[in-house]
This record gives structure tokens, C-alpha cells and sequence, in this order.
């Protein structure tokens, strides 16, 4: 699929992730090779509370934020296509050698990208990174597990 149309809007985002606004920060996935590779894209609007005092007079969104929204785009990777029998609640546990680059603002628009490392057991490696008008702003690897029982 073209990484241009979406592939997927925030209804079915929301029928994966169990986030909710103000804490979903994907908006549509627009090219998914499911369990191996996903890209997605979240528009960030002036309005979110983050960026009043995440600097007033220059907002910025927060980094932790950009690699939340990383993580949620690994994901819906691992549920994007599986069987309602086969999605599992699945935990952010940690960040490896995440680099910040550039800020990214209101009315950009983040593209989010995630491509599946390794698999061990019940933890997943995934190697992402974050972009704004193709310029990269944050990349580095994320763990995430996976947890019996409900999302």
C-alpha cells in the first residue's frame, strides 16, 4: 500500500490500542507489513495540552511524548491483522539508544515508523524511528511484551 492514502483510520486504531485521547498519538496507519514493518502518521494540533507549557512561546512536543506515540505505532504492528483470538495486551518496557534530533510543533505532521527486530519469548524488539517533512527527529530501538489476559 502507499504510504501516502491511509490504510487504517483512528476507529480501527482505537479497536487495537486501548489509548484514548488525549493519550493516542497515532491518527491513521498508512502502510503495514503485518508483524514485520508499520507506518503511521499523527498530526499534531495546537490544541494539545502539552504544548501550552511545553514551551509557551515555542511549543514543542515533549520527546518522551514522540516515543510514546513510537510505541503505540509497534503496537498496532503486533495487532493490525492478527486474529481476535491471537491479540494480547502488549506493555512498553523500554527505550535503547533513543536520539532526539529536531523538535517537531504544532500543525506537523509526525510519520511514525516501526520495523520488527526480534521476538523472544514475550518480549519484541523494534528498531523506529520519527520523522517531520522526511527530515528524521528521533531514532532508536523500543521493547515491548506481551501480557496474558485483556487489553
Amino acid at each position: 500500500m502507499s504510504a501516502g492514502s491511509p490504510l487504517y483510520d483512528l476507529e480501527r486504531i482505537m479497536s487495537v490500542l486501548p489509548h484514548r485521547p488525549p493519550f493516542l498519538f497515532v491518527d491513521e496507519v498508512t502502510r503495514l507489513d503485518p508483524g514485520v514493518s508499520i507506518t503511521a502518521r499523527r498530526t499534531l494540533r495546537p490544541e494539545e495540552p502539552h504544548f501550552a507549557g511545553h514551551f509557551p512561546g515555542r511549543p514543542v512536543m515533549p520527546g518522551v511524548l514522540v516515543t510514546e506515540a513510537l510505541a503505540q505505532t509497534c503496537g498496532l504492528l503486533m495487532g493490525l491483522g492478527a486474529e481476535p483470538a491471537d491479540q494480547t495486551a502488549i506493555y512498553f518496557l523500554a527505550a535503547d539508544n533513543v536520539k532526539y534530533t529536531s523538535p517537531a510543533g504544532p500543525g506537523e505532521t509526525l510519520t511514525l515508523i516501526a520495523e520488527k527486530e526480534a521476538g523472544h519469548g514475550v518480549f519484541l524488539r523494534f528498531r523506529v524511528e520519527a520523522l517531520t517533512r522526511r527530515k528524521r527527529i528521533a531514532a532508536g530501538s523500543l521493547t515491548l511484551a506481551r501480557v496474558e489476559g485483556p487489553r
